[in-house]
């Protein structure tokens, strides 16, 4: 990862220009274990060039698929739900890491983005993706600005100001239209205020005025298609995002749409003794569900089932991911070699023959997250044979891992769990938990499994409280959020 990192403008690689944030979230695992400054550097830059970049729609949230540019300035501008899905949940981790606003601001664009454009309030469930254009000669049109098109819609303050945040100005990005302009953060808010002679409280008025009035006229237009599709591991990935989401940044509302649409997938699409189909198809009869039948889906909802039992202590989201899980061991796994295959034998998923996927490409690697969601369930249902068959998986690719590169994160996030094994909190829960619950939920710990007592406390322990364990090592236990936000801090923590 150091050796393609671009130091200059942050990120992997040249152009075009991934987000990769499987890595960065590797990156802040390492850094809370070493403390190196370099690994927090490298996350750092990436994350403030992305959020600053082109690739983040600075008016409306949410990313664009990738750069075509090494400065992250010009998007490819299709948004897709997995890209925003997996930058959310790294964002939120970056937030509760280091506790920059800039992280915070992003990550509530991307939830904006998804209320107002892709999700489904009503029924719950998020779309799949918007296009890039509205027809054949379109390039980005909806998103860029020419000066008139911006100078028009704001007041003399705002365009002073948004011009010199934005660069907006007559020689702009696009080549196909050079007086298109792609919206990034060109200046910080205190040098738009020396630039302009403003108070810096004034220049961030005035910049969010611009941003919602540039956004109301952007709405006027004709907007890129919307696909409507349930793509059940896209929308796994994204409820547990947006159940992160609810703990970090205090929205109730993510939490409960996140459980809403984890509640459809299970009532909507999971067949007993079969799993989870590939597309949550309203039109598909109950005796010949949507397939195809892949591992990605089955590994991905399981590890959303898990997040909800974690974030909500109901029961019976821990039994559906065993359920899940039981799929994928029944129908994916290998046991001549170990791991997982990429689908059901006698459906082969999309290509003519099962391969066992393990790179991110660009998504976490479905053998990885499998992994890690053995790794996880193994310690909240206590069923160490699931651990067994997560070792099993990492060491069925282990000759190649090298191979990766950049590709690997996942894996090694999954590795990592399993070397250095969980942080298990346990929550006993009375009326009086909840702030603690809180805690565990929000603050930034590596290998995190979050559990829940209930009908009986533990022994010689009187609720409320939380116990905290690293490996085979328990600290005292604490009987306030406060005291837990600094036991996860400290606790277990090698440097």
């Amino acid at each position: 990862m150091a050796r393609v990192f671009d130091w200059r403008y942050g990120g992997f690689g040249t152009s075009p220009k991934f987000p990769h944030p499987g890595a960065i979230e590797f990156l802040l695992v390492r850094w809370w274990d070493t403390g190196e400054p370099w690994l927090r550097e490298i996350a750092d830059r990436t994350l403030t060039g992305m959020a600053r970049g082109g690739m983040y729609d600075q008016v409306g949230g949410g990313f664009h698929r990738y750069s075509v540019d090494e400065r992250w300035c010009v998007p490819h501008f299709e948004k897709m739900s997995y890209d925003n899905a997996e930058l959310l949940r790294g964002y939120l981790h970056a937030y509760a890491a280091f506790g920059t606003p800039l992280y915070r601001e992003t990550a509530e664009g991307i939830v904006a983005w998804n209320l107002e454009v892709m999700a489904d309030l009503e029924r719950g469930g998020f779309a799949a993706s918007q296009d890039a254009d509205v027809g054949l000669h379109d390039d980005g049109d909806y998103f860029t600005w020419t000066p008139d098109e911006a100078h028009a819609v704001l007041d003399e303050g705002e365009w002073d100001v948004a011009r010199c945040r934005w660069d907006i100005y007559p020689d702009g990005e696009m080549h196909h239209e050079p007086a298109k302009n792609v919206l990034w953060v060109a200046r910080s808010v205190e040098s738009v205020a020396e630039e302009t002679g403003r108070e810096v409280a004034d220049v961030r008025d005035l910049l969010e005025s611009a941003r919602a009035k540039l956004k109301a006229a952007r709405a006027a237009r004709s907007a890129p298609f919307v696909d409507r599709s349930i793509y059940v591991s896209w929308n796994a990935m994204m409820a547990e995002a947006f159940l992160e989401a609810g703990a970090i940044l205090g929205r109730e509302d993510c939490t409960q749409l996140a459980l809403k649409t984890l509640t459809r997938l299970w009532e909507q699409a999971f067949v007993p003794g079969r799993g989870m189909p590939h597309r949550l198809a309203a039109a598909a009869p109950p005796e010949n569900p949507a397939g195809p039948w892949l591992l990605d889906d089955q590994c991905q909802a399981a590890s959303a089932f898990i997040a909800a039992y974690e974030h909500t202590g109901g029961g019976e989201w821990l039994d559906r991911a065993r359920a899940l899980t039981q799929m994928m061991l029944a129908f994916y796994w290998d046991e001549a070699e170990g791991g997982f295959f990429d689908a059901r034998e006698q459906t082969r998923g999309f290509l003519a023959t099962r391969s066992k996927p393990i790179q991110d490409a660009p998504t976490s690697s479905p053998n990885a997250t499998a992994a890690l969601t053995l790794l996880r369930l193994a310690v909240l249902a206590e069923e160490p044979a699931l651990k067994e068959r997560a070792e099993r998986t990492l060491e069925a690719f282990a000759g190649a891992a090298d191979e990766l590169g950049i590709h690997g994160a996942t894996y090694l996030r999954a590795l990592d769990f399993l070397l250095h094994e969980e942080c298990k909190i346990v929550v006993v829960e009375t009326t009086t938990t909840k702030p603690m619950l809180a805690s565990a939920l929000a603050t930034f710990r590596p290998r995190r499994v979050v559990s829940h007592k209930r009908a009986s406390p533990v022994p010689g322990v009187d609720p409320p409280v939380a116990l905290v364990c690293a490996g085979a090592a328990c600290a005292a236990p604490v009987r306030d959020a406060q005291a837990l936000r600094e036991t996860l801090a400290t606790f277990g923590r090698a440097r």
